[in-house]
């Protein structure tokens, strides 16, 4: 299977690549749309701010072709970190910025609670609020690795796969039909996080 890893130039490629080769795929890491044409599935990674982020999709020319692969064409898409942020319909950071709209929603700023700090960083419990074949193997309350300080509301809440109890919690998995999202990092969350990018390949590769 082909597993396409976008380059937008913001995004942590070599420990994303090393993990989905460790979990027995072959990467391609790409800046060029046109690789979307032979991909069976797709990882948007970044880091960064969200401005920053959709200036690189629009810029490199990916976002139209990304739409089509996915809304079209059905392609598996996984967005980690910003690249879960950039799925969003709005963003804030970096002023009021459009986001590619694949799953209803904003992205505003984390509030933390007394005694807590932004950016939020460091291990993490991740929640899981629905049954989903993502999460498969992978215990409730699992820890996984995080870096950020703006976070992912979902207008629907069926579109919630997990939450994390960080300033007043926030919502760490997204689903919207072959669309994913997580605000950690798995390729820096070892067994967990491989287990959980597998999932998502295996299950991509199924669909396929």
């Amino acid at each position: 299977m082909s597993v396409l890893i976008l380059d937008l130039g913001i995004g942590n490629l070599g420990s994303v690549g090393r993990s989905i080769e460790e979990c027995g795929f072959s990467p391609l890491v790409s800046s060029d749309p046109r690789s979307l044409e032979t991909s069976e599935s797709i990882i948007l990674p970044g880091v960064g701010s969200f401005s920053a982020g959709m200036h690189e999709l629009r810029s490199r020319g990916w976002v139209e072709p990304l739409r089509k692969a996915v809304l079209e064409q059905q392609r598996p898409l996984l967005g980690i970190c910003l690249g879960m942020q950039l799925l969003a319909e709005h963003g804030d950071e970096g002023g009021a910025v459009e986001g590619l709209g694949l799953i209803p929603g904003r992205v505003p700023s984390l509030t933390p609670m007394p005694g807590e700090r932004v950016p939020h960083m460091g291990w993490n419990e991740v929640l899981q609020r629905a049954e989903d074949p993502f999460f498969s193997g992978i215990p409730q309350g699992a820890d996984f690795y995080f870096i950020h300080s703006y976070h992912f509301v979902p207008t629907h809440p069926e579109h919630v796969l997990a939450t994390t109890p960080h300033a007043g919690g926030f919502v760490s998995a997204v689903r919207k039909e072959r669309v994913l999202g997580v605000q950690f990092h798995p390729e820096k969350s070892s067994k967990h996080g491989r287990r959980l990018l597998r999932n998502f390949l295996d299950s991509s590769n199924a669909a396929c």
